[in-house]
């Protein structure tokens, strides 16, 4: 059994192979994972490309109703393989291992930062919004107004 720390490293490892098959960056992430995978075996190293180009390929060919659940199995299969190949091995390959796997997963771990689009609000933390002294505070996530009331008319009292 893998302690939770591996654990996150495989499930950010399944997202990140997730990730990659997108983008420009998918060439040289698919045959540094899978020489990653193969663990310096020739053969192995083959049909694990294989294993990824296959996933490229069902991500590409999924229609936009089932691109999500295709991603979710493709993350979980792919964090699944990672948390084997570490459970097979003993302390000193696994501490190598990982220290790779670190490097190789590194430029698709996000950093904490936060961002928003035009218009938008991002927060990295707690919000906290208080009002005292007679003043007012809102947190929006859309058009505010403010303003007094309308006068209640002669009916409403």
């Amino acid at each position: 059994m893998l302690s939770e720390v591996l654990t996150a490293l495989a499930a950010a490892g399944g997202t990140a192979v997730v990730q990659a098959a997108s983008t420009d960056a998918w060439a040289g992430f698919r045959l540094q994972a899978a020489r990653w995978l193969s663990r310096g075996n020739p053969q192995r190293e083959n049909a694990e490309l294989e294993r990824l180009d296959q996933t490229a390929g069902e991500l590409d060919m999924a229609g936009s109703a089932e691109l999500e659940r295709v991603r979710i199995r493709q993350e979980a299969a792919w964090q699944a393989r990672i948390e084997i190949l570490l459970e097979s091995l003993d302390d000193t390959e696994r501490a190598r291992a990982v220290a790779q796997l670190s490097a190789l997963l590194d430029p698709f771990i996000p950093r904490g930062g936060v961002s928003a689009g035009q218009e938008g609000q991002a927060v990295g933390g707690n919000v906290d919004i208080r009002a005292d002294r007679g003043s007012v505070a809102a947190w929006s996530m859309g058009d505010v107004t403010l303003g007094n009331p309308p006068q209640p008319g002669p009916s409403q009292g």
